[in-house]
């Protein structure tokens, strides 16, 4: 068993490395990620649709929402556990979130990267990532699988 633990710490070691590696090649570092979250949620913020949303939810809490954020794109960029929270249980009942925000949010986000990515291939990884959270967090919340039922298509 202690090999077999000591082989996945390994494996993991090595996974993280990796991604600093990949991260590091295309200019991304911690600064940029500081950078990247407190950039982005300014101007969420000021968002004439997204900031209401936001601001209702973190209303006094953006001081911890900015931190965990950071964490989260530190563990999904660098792959170093940094973040161990629930972003589907986290976005359930927040009030006026519905799925025509998440092309917003997109939005904003790459034109945030546009902005400020130090080139071309970390704006490229950083908006595939961003899609795919979109994505994953849009099913979670909003998708009814009753609606694919044929049955109710032929109406």
């Amino acid at each position: 068993m202690n090999d077999e633990l000591q082989g996945r710490a390994v494996h993991v070691a090595a996974i993280r490395e990796r991604a600093e590696a990949e991260m590091k090649a295309i200019g991304v570092d911690d600064a940029f990620i500081g950078h990247l979250v407190d950039t982005f949620y300014a101007r969420v913020l000021a968002h004439p649709e997204l900031g209401p949303v936001f601001g209702a939810r973190l209303s006094g809490r953006w001081p911890e929402h900015m931190e965990k954020m950071k964490s989260f794109w530190s563990a999904v960029a660098f792959r170093n556990g940094a973040y161990g929270g629930k972003p589907v249980q986290a976005h359930v009942g927040v009030a006026k979130l519905t799925p025509d925000l998440f092309p917003k949010w997109l939005e904003l986000f790459s034109t945030t990267l546009d902005d400020i990515a130090p080139n071309q291939e970390a704006k490229a990884w950083f908006m595939a990532t961003a899609e795919r959270i979109a994505r994953s967090l849009t099913l979670s919340l909003f998708y009814n699988p009753a609606l694919d039922d044929p049955a109710l298509k032929r109406g």
